[in-house]
């Protein structure tokens, strides 16, 4: 924990992601999971561009693993930056890296940190795992300052379809997929109920070049172990016959569902609401910079 961060942490009631219920223990996953998963660069550069944060925000991240989105924000901007996960395996991984980024353990429906303090939250990938998904915004409402920002990275029904290389190499993935994405209109509904103002959706993509199976023979991607061995081998076997020819072409997508809390009446607040993204009905694909 970063001893110099000013904000005290409150003890935070756990309820456990949803994963748990699939029988995925990340504490167990937590040491391949640090050293093969990434974050997408291109949703790094859209979260920094939308959100306008400096070195003088503060930045919390909801299910924030072993640390690759907030440490990477907080390296790039040298802001007061807080990640929360509901797995001390994943926790400790992630102090390992960052001693500047305060780490706590709690769930995303109680994080244990104060109202009304953070500019930006974020989550990525993890919307999927929250059981009471409503609780998790009624919580990012809660830690926002007036102003403040909320981006959801998910996947919707046609970004887990065109996955490249998962949905090529082991198509069974996408029907488990689809089955625990929750519809980007429930998160909608679900923020809107929580009293925060839609600002938009859009997609960001990174295109990049596979040479190492690895990652998908240690199953650092969950919906692997969603799927039969038999699938998981098959589609392995593929992979790596297709690896020995050359780099497969791939492309990491993500669909950001962007939230305002709204700003309140008064004097001291100086920070508007956010202009709507445009094509926010059809998600906007943005080039990696």
């Amino acid at each position: 924990m970063n001893e110099n961060a000013n904000v005290n942490l409150c003890p935070a009631q756990k309820r456990p992601f949803s994963a748990l219920s699939t029988g995925i223990q990340y504490n167990q996953i937590a040491h391949e999971y640090a050293r093969y998963r990434e974050s997408d660069p291109a949703a790094i550069e859209r979260l920094l561009a939308r959100s306008g944060i400096s070195s003088s925000s503060r930045v919390v991240e909801i299910g924030c693993g072993t640390g690759n989105y907030i440490c990477a924000i907080q390296e790039r901007v040298g802001c007061e930056c807080f990640g929360v996960d509901p797995s001390t395996g994943m926790i400790a991984k992630a102090r390992q890296r960052n001693l500047k980024v305060t780490f706590s353990v709690a769930p995303a429906e109680r994080l244990g940190l104060p109202e009304a303090a953070f500019d930006l939250v974020f989550s990525a990938d993890v919307i999927h795992h929250v059981q009471d998904r409503a609780a998790c915004f009624r919580e990012a409402f809660r830690v926002l300052r007036p102003g403040g920002m909320l981006a959801t990275l998910t996947d919707s029904e046609d970004t887990i379809r065109r996955r490249m290389p998962l949905a090529l190499y082991f198509p069974e993935t996408v029907e488990a997929e689809l089955r625990r994405y929750p519809a980007i209109k429930e998160l909608e509904h679900y923020s809107e109920l929580a009293g925060l103002t839609i600002l938009g959706q859009e997609v960001v993509e990174h295109p990049y070049q596979l040479t190492d199976a690895e990652s998908y023979n240690k199953k650092v991607f969950s919906c692997l172990r969603l799927i039969s061995e038999e699938a998981f081998a098959s589609g392995l076997a593929r992979m790596k016959r297709d690896l020995r020819r050359g780099p497969i072409v791939c492309v990491a997508r993500s669909l950001m569902l962007w939230n305002q809390r709204p700003c309140e009446a008064g004097p001291d607040e100086d920070k508007p609401l956010a202009q709507p993204i445009s094509h926010d009905i059809t998600p906007a694909c943005v080039s990696p910079a």
